[in-house]
C-alpha cells in the first residue's frame, strides 16, 4: 500500500487509475507533474462487459491528464495476475459527474 507520500511512493509500480469518463487504464507508473498529468508505461484499458469477459486494449507508453483522473491505485500484482479477466462480467463505469 501507498504510505501516504502521494504518487512518489507509486513511481515504477503498477497502478490502476480510473478517469472521470469511467475508464479503467492499468500501467507502470513513469512519471506525473505539478497538475497531476501521469505517464504511464505498458499500459493497457479493461473494457468491462455484462455480456462478454474483460477485454485489455493495448496502448502502450500513455500520458493521462490529471483533470481526467478520478481514482488512482495501486495494483496488487500478485492478486491481479490470479484473477481470470476472461470469466469476469461487470457493468462499465459511469461517468464521474461534478
Amino acid at each position: 500500500m501507498s504510505t501516504g507520500l502521494g504518487l512518489e511512493s507509486l513511481v515504477d509500480q503498477t497502478i490502476s487509475v480510473i478517469t472521470n469518463d469511467g475508464r479503467n487504464i492499468v500501467g507502470i507508473l513513469k512519471g506525473f507533474d505539478q497538475a497531476t498529468n501521469i505517464i504511464l508505461d505498458e499500459s493497457h484499458e479493461r473494457v468491462y462487459s455484462t455480456k462478454e469477459g474483460v477485454q485489455q486494449l493495448v496502448l502502450g507508453l500513455y500520458i493521462i491528464r490529471g483533470d481526467n483522473i478520478s481514482i488512482v491505485g495501486e495494483l496488487d500484482e500478485e492478486l491481479d495476475s490470479h484473477i481470470d479477466l476472461s470469466n469476469l462480467r461487470a457493468h462499465p463505469l459511469k461517468p464521474v459527474i461534478h
